[in-house]
């Protein structure tokens, strides 16, 4: 097999890689590879030209093309992009068991999920009444009436 159709062969293995990936790490990989198969169309290109192009594209791509695909996807730190119980702040539910004063915790459905809730304002919440997430204490969401 060609040195250039392999080079081209595992841009693509790379590219369906990335799919199952976050980080851009194997695109820039992958952007490497096709910059060597480029190489190695070229006659008189022997494999060591064909690594360095590989490397140097692929360091070039990590350093300048990365960066601008993660701001342009939003991922990383700082991307505002809320995850596991943080991602209910502001959520929508509703009381299914009697939330009580001084700390009575009820139960609360919110995003199709069965939560331990409690009044963040110690008022009287009944099976019903649309709440929002305030906060999240462990395990409990602090949940105030909707408005």
């Amino acid at each position: 097999m060609e040195d250039w159709l392999i080079w081209f062969v595992s841009a693509v293995v790379l590219v369906v890689v990335e799919m199952f990936t976050t980080g851009f790490w194997m695109a820039c990989l992958a952007v490497g590879c096709v910059a060597a198969g480029l190489v190695g169309l070229v006659p008189f290109a022997g494999v060591t030209l064909q690594t360095m192009a590989f490397a140097a594209t692929s360091l070039a791509s990590m350093i300048g093309l990365r960066p601008v695909m993660m701001r342009h996807f939003q991922l990383g730190p700082g991307s505002g992009v809320r995850t596991g119980v943080d991602a209910l702040l502001g959520k929508t539910g509703v009381v299914l068991e009697r939330i009580g004063p001084r700390s009575h915790q009820g139960r609360v459905k919110v995003e199709g999920e069965d939560w331990r809730g409690a009044s963040l304002d110690d008022t009287v919440l009944e099976p019903g009444t649309r709440v929002t997430v305030i906060q999240v204490d462990g395990t409990t969401l602090m949940v105030e009436k909707e408005s």
